[in-house]
């Protein structure tokens, strides 16, 4: 993994390089401000280890700039002991910081324990994510289609317009007049049994796609509605 070091003091910038070496990690030393900026908002690294004070643009000043386009962790090294209230109030997106004179060892300890957080809060989102895909449920109007889970099934033209109707409203009870002159637009006659069986082929086909979760809700003695399914 490769760790930046921005620091303008060679010898303790050659101190964390051998140590962050040690430990497997690659690392690439920027002395100066403007050249850092350049270099880490082209290409950012595993990690920063950002010194507050330095020639060109100042270490807060890097932080908040790179904060606008990345999330790559960033710990800073400061001198100041009166900067540290100012790092913290000023919210500046920095991960960790270290106060100055510092352990080599402590340094290391702590990217480590920052690289893991920063692990851990991706291995979650991509967790989320995937949660959220496999959860989907897709009404494709043009192809006559409903995804559910990844599943596709077919619909035809009367249950396309019944699930559409009552998906584009979840929760909303729908009579079975009000479904009835949603499919059947030329006023035609038909009977409630004829919207119960184009209901419950839906059911089926629905179930087909995933027998985990009922989309399609009976509301005794009124009509149908549609619920989402809901997430363990």
């Amino acid at each position: 993994m490769s760790i930046a070091i921005v620091e303008d003091e060679p010898k303790l910038a050659a101190l964390l390089r051998d140590y962050l070496h040690k430990e497997n990690f690659e690392t690439e030393v920027y002395e100066d401000g403007d050249e850092a900026l350049a270099a880490l908002t082209a290409s950012p690294p595993e990690l920063i280890l950002l010194d507050l004070m330095l020639p060109g643009t100042d270490g807060l000043s890097i932080c908040k700039e790179l904060r606008k386009t990345s999330q790559v962790p960033i710990i800073m090294l400061t001198a100041k002991v009166e900067e540290i209230d100012r790092l913290i109030g000023l919210e500046i997106g920095a991960d960790d910081y270290i106060c100055k004179p510092y352990s080599p060892r402590e340094v290391v300890a702590r990217v480590k324990a920052v690289l893991r957080r920063s692990s851990d809060n991706k291995n979650d989102l991509r967790s989320d994510v995937a949660e959220q895909a496999a959860n989907q449920f897709v009404l494709e109007e043009d192809a006559a289609t409903v995804r559910i889970n990844g599943q596709e099934g077919t619909l035809t033209a009367v249950e396309l317009q019944l699930l559409k109707a009552m998906h584009d409203k979840p929760g909303r009870i729908f009579n079975r007049e009000q479904l009835m002159n949603r499919i059947y637009q030329d006023n035609r006659v038909v009977s409630d049994r004829t919207i119960d069986s184009h209901v419950k082929k839906l059911r089926q086909k629905l179930e087909a796609l995933d027998p985990n979760n009922e989309y399609i809700h009976s509301v005794y003695g009124i009509g149908y509605k549609y619920e989402p399914a809901k997430l363990p």
